[in-house]
């Protein structure tokens, strides 16, 4: 007798060892088994299916959502992108993180029916811009799924109504950097561009070299045009020099004037007058998030326009203001496909 009970108890460990073996978590199979025994079942499942969450006690379906939530979050939350310094291009603009609000989005999900409701918080970069001290910026950045057009306008307008009904048509808004001696003659034209929605900012006053003019010169240049800005209602924060030419004067200038010195990624060269498609295709090959693409009121860049966005939405890119583009702001109808 006493030998078939040590048996027995021997079949007992050597069983519960097999057991043990067999489940990657007998601490969850556990719980698991409690949770339906409850309800008059038997199940091996885990994770437990909505079903079993819901029959759970209140602090162990707690535990089990916060984990799933937790372990989901890691594959949303993003770190924020601090403004830097790039060898090449200079002043790179920062752009806010993402993460999911942990304890908000139980609250939320485990009212519903077993889907995960994600309630997102937005994580603020820790250098700005401003930071940076007297840089230039010739593109977004590069984790931000937008692209900006700045329309240099310095002669003429026989080509602006054309691109203003495309722009509208397609629901975009340009920055247009205006010359203060053709704004000067202009400012009904200035009035039509803020009103379709557009940004109006500095493009010096007569169009020079800025880097061959003085320090006194230069600062006039640019306060002309921000005087008419101001008469506009404009509170503008952008310069574009004229031919992209300046140095680090001019952009000491400018930040002084409480302005960003703007250049650009892609030039349209379209002062040339290239066939239009030539700039289609310019645009289809090498349009990338941050793009700031040059652009002035010619025969070819109007001719182009249409297809120009078309290219860049197919990239699922938006199109929007230099500020906009340089701006930390997300884009989270195009970053962020969750539900809310």
């Amino acid at each position: 007798m006493k030998q078939k009970r040590t048996w027995i108890m021997l079949w007992i460990v050597m069983s519960t060892i097999l057991l043990m073996n067999q489940l990657p978590d007998l601490g969850a199979y556990v719980q698991t088994v409690k949770v339906l025994h409850a309800r008059d079942a038997f199940s091996y499942e885990w994770p437990p299916s909505t079903e079993t969450y819901k029959a759970m006690p209140v602090s162990d379906e707690r535990d089990a959502w916060m984990s799933r939530i937790a372990d989901e979050a890691d594959t949303i939350n993003e770190p924020a992108s601090n403004a830097r310094i790039d060898r090449v291009w200079k002043a790179i603009p920062p752009y806010k993180g993402l993460k999911v609000n942990l304890e908000q989005t139980y609250q939320v999900s485990r009212k519903g029916k077993g889907d995960i409701y994600w309630v997102l918080e937005e994580v603020e970069p820790q250098i700005e811009l401003s930071d940076l001290g007297a840089q230039p910026i010739y593109r977004g950045n590069p984790r931000k799924p937008m692209t900006a057009l700045m329309i240099n306008v310095a002669w003429g307008e026989e080509y602006l109504p054309a691109m203003l009904e495309t722009l509208d048509r397609e629901n975009v808004s340009a920055t247009f950097f205006l010359d203060g001696s053709w704004l000067s003659k202009h400012m009904d034209t200035a009035r039509e561009l803020l009103r379709a929605g557009h940004e109006l900012s500095n493009h010096a006053y007569s169009h020079p070299n800025m880097s061959e003019l003085s320090a006194y010169r230069a600062r006039t240049e640019i306060e002309k045009t921000e005087k008419l800005l101001r008469e506009l209602g404009v509170d503008n924060q952008l310069f574009a020099p004229p031919s992209g030419d300046f140095d680090q004067e001019t952009v000491k200038i400018a930040k002084s004037l409480g302005l960003y010195t703007i250049l650009w990624t892609l030039d349209t060269v379209d002062w040339r007058h290239p066939p239009p498609a030539q700039i289609v295709q310019k645009i289809r090959t090498q349009v990338e998030p941050g793009a700031l693409i040059l652009m002035h009121p010619t025969d070819s860049s109007s001719a182009a326009l249409p297809e120009m966005i078309k290219e860049i939405k197919k990239k699922g890119l938006h199109i929007s203001t230099v500020s906009d583009l340089i701006s930390p702001n997300r884009v989270d109808s195009v970053e962020v496909p969750l539900q809310f």
